[in-house]
Order: C-alpha cells, then sequence, then structure tokens
C-alpha cells in the first residue's frame, strides 16, 4: 500500500517554488492507492508520529482511524460508503491528516490501541485529535454513517479555528435530510425551468424535480422541514409567480396551502411525469457533465439560472475536475445530472485514466 501524503509533499514543493496554485489542481481527483477495501479511497498514514509531525508542519487537525483490516461486513461497509465517498475523502485528505491505525496487528498498531485505549478486533472507530493526541470531537464508535464523520469533521474544524467549506456543509445539510426524512411539496407554475430555478435557491430545498401533472407544468420539491416549513415555502413559491396551483394530499399541506394560494389553488395530487431535461440551465452548460450531490446540483441549477457562477457550491477537487473536462471536451463525458454521486465520479475517473 503507498503511503506517501501527497499533499504534504506538494505543500513542501509550493513552499520553495512560490507557488499560489491549490493543491487540488495537481492532486488526483480519487485518491488511486492499493487500499483494502476497508480503508476505502483515502491515502492513509500508517505511523501516528509521523502523522503528527505533518499535522504539526500543515497546521491540520489528525483524523485517526481504528480499523479492522482484513474485516468483518461493517468494516468492509465502511470503507466502501463512508471512506470511499468522492467528497468525503476530499475532506479527509485536504482538511485533516489522515492516519490508519490497524486494530488487529501487532507492532506499532498495537502500542497506539494500547495509549488510546481503543479495543482490538473492533468495528471502526474514528478519533479526531490535535498534535498533542488530544481529542477535539466526542470518539465516532457505533455510527457508522456519511452523516457522523461529516458532522464530527465540521464541529472539528470550528473547534481547531478552520474554515468549513460550502461543499461539506452543503453534505451535511443533505445527509441530515435524507436521514431524517424530506418532506414533499408540488407546485405549478407558467414554466418549471424558472420553478427550479426560483425553488431551488430557497435555504432548505434539498431536489428539485421537473414536471408534469394534470397537464400543467410542476416542480416536485423535496425539502428538510426542520429549515424551511411547508408554509414557508408555498409563501416563497407564491411571491416568485411559482404556486399557480399547488398540489397536495396529506390534510395538514391542503389546509396550509389553501390558507395561501386559496382554495381553489389547491388541489389533489396526480400521476408526476419527469420532464427530459431536468436542471435545464445546468444541462446548456459543462457543469452537466461534472459529478455532484443532489442539493449541489439544485443550488448550481440555480446560480447559473440567475446569470452566477456555481463554483462556490463546489468543492477544490471538482473545480479541478471541471477544468480538466474543460480542456478535454474532445472526450465523451456522460451527462451527470440525476446520477449518484459516486457512481458518477467512477465512470469520469474511467475516462481520465
Amino acid at each position: 500500500m503507498l503511503n506517501i501524503k501527497w499533499s504534504f509533499l506538494l505543500f513542501i514543493i509550493s513552499s520553495f517554488v512560490g507557488t499560489a496554485e491549490p493543491v487540488a489542481k495537481i492532486l488526483p481527483i480519487t485518491a488511486e492507492v492499493g487500499n483494502p477495501v476497508e480503508l476505502g479511497k483515502v491515502n492513509w498514514e500508517r505511523r501516528l508520529e509521523k502523522g503528527i509531525k505533518m499535522a504539526e508542519f500543515q497546521n491540520k487537525p489528525i483524523f485517526l482511524l481504528f480499523q479492522e483490516v482484513p474485516g468483518c461486513a461493517t468494516c468492509r461497509s465502511y470503507g466502501h460508503n463512508v471512506l470511499s465517498h468522492p467528497l468525503i475523502v476530499e475532506a479527509i485528505e485536504d482538511l485533516f491528516t489522515p492516519v490508519a491505525i490497524y486494530n488487529n496487528k501487532g507492532g506499532e498498531d498495537a502500542k497506539v490501541l494500547a495509549y488510546f485505549r481503543e479495543p482490538s478486533w473492533n468495528n471502526p472507530v474514528v478519533r479526531i485529535i490535535d498534535t498533542d493526541k488530544k481529542d477535539i470531537v466526542q470518539r465516532i464508535s457505533g455510527n457508522y454513517t456519511p452523516l457522523g464523520v461529516v458532522q464530527s469533521m465540521i464541529i472539528a474544524l470550528k473547534r481547531s479555528g478552520k474554515e468549513v467549506p460550502s461543499y461539506l456543509q452543503l453534505l451535511e445539510q443533505e445527509l441530515f435530510a435524507n436521514q431524517q426524512g424530506t418532506e414533499k411539496a408540488t407546485l405549478s407554475m407558467y414554466c418549471f425551468w424558472t420553478g427550479e430555478k426560483n425553488l431551488g435557491a430557497l435555504e432548505g430545498v434539498i431536489e428539485t424535480q421537473p414536471g408534469f401533472m394534470n397537464g400543467r407544468e410542476v416542480v416536485q420539491v423535496a425539502f428538510d422541514p426542520s429549515l424551511i416549513s411547508y408554509e414557508h415555502l408555498v409563501e416563497e413559491a407564491q411571491k416568485a409567480q411559482c404556486a399557480s396551483r399547488v398540489y397536495a394530499d396529506a390534510s395538514d399541506q391542503k389546509e396550509k396551502a389553501r390558507a395561501i394560494v386559496g382554495k381553489s389553488k389547491v388541489q389533489p395530487l396526480g400521476n408526476f411525469r419527469l420532464d427530459s431535461e431536468p436542471k435545464y440551465y445546468m444541462s446548456k452548460t459543462v457543469y452537466k457533465y461534472l459529478p455532484m450531490t443532489e442539493i449541489q446540483a439544485t443550488k448550481a441549477n440555480s446560480l447559473i439560472g440567475q446569470g452566477k457562477k456555481p463554483d462556490a457550491v463546489l468543492s477544490p477537487r471538482q473545480m479541478a475536475l471541471l477544468s480538466y473536462i474543460r480542456q478535454n471536451l474532445n472526450k465523451k463525458w456522460p451527462e451527470a445530472i440525476g446520477q449518484d454521486l459516486t457512481t458518477a465520479w467512477n465512470k469520469v475517473d474511467q475516462i481520465r485514466s
């Protein structure tokens, strides 16, 4: 397994040559290491003391993974579903110093295990520590979800006085909404492209889908009710002329919608047919080839529709990939709109290789 820490080496190089180019423009888009599945796609340092020196030099917290390798189904699943998520990999590598300790080996691994009093032959455990080996956040154990890691990384960055990038905040918002459960609203307007643009910009909106219902153009909106209420969503839609009809079956939604748009404009849900050009504004640009999470695509499409660049919602490696795509438009890039982020990213990596 390769243990070369590319960001560390490139940081040293940049210190001597004085380059202002972000490291992400040079790094691989996805880690290309011969990792066992339990370690996912992160480029890990395997020696804690070396990792501490690197973290001191880079002024970063340490992302310390205790993992069973080879491991059980839970360990393999964690590597596949959490430690291979492209944006989580990027955050771990770029915002932290990643160190992996095997909890079923002897030697230096066993010494580190003993120091932190971690059990051997155990399911994955993550500790985010400082260079004095002190926990910055509560030890992550028993939570094997992407959300658990993302939330802890965000808290650790804040407590370390570091900026939390927008892409990581959006990822946390989407993962939280999907875990807690989103609500849906279906609204009709004169143009569903405009509807996606206006509704997608609202805080708390996770996903928009344009289509047809009862012979009208509609947008189906998935939203986080902890960030935006159904009433506020309909009110904002009405202000934007995106609520000529509101479709609902749930009694509480019908009651709330009638109070805002009037009884005659609230109708039962019908069969929804997705339009052939979702994320219309983005689909007319090179951004259509870029793998994104659903919330990123929703916000990016809205920004493009407003005549703005969507770069603020993207990660540095997504921006690096976008630059590569622009420079190689002769390649047959698949459209990523509507695709799962990891699936789309793997397809792009296959073309790049």
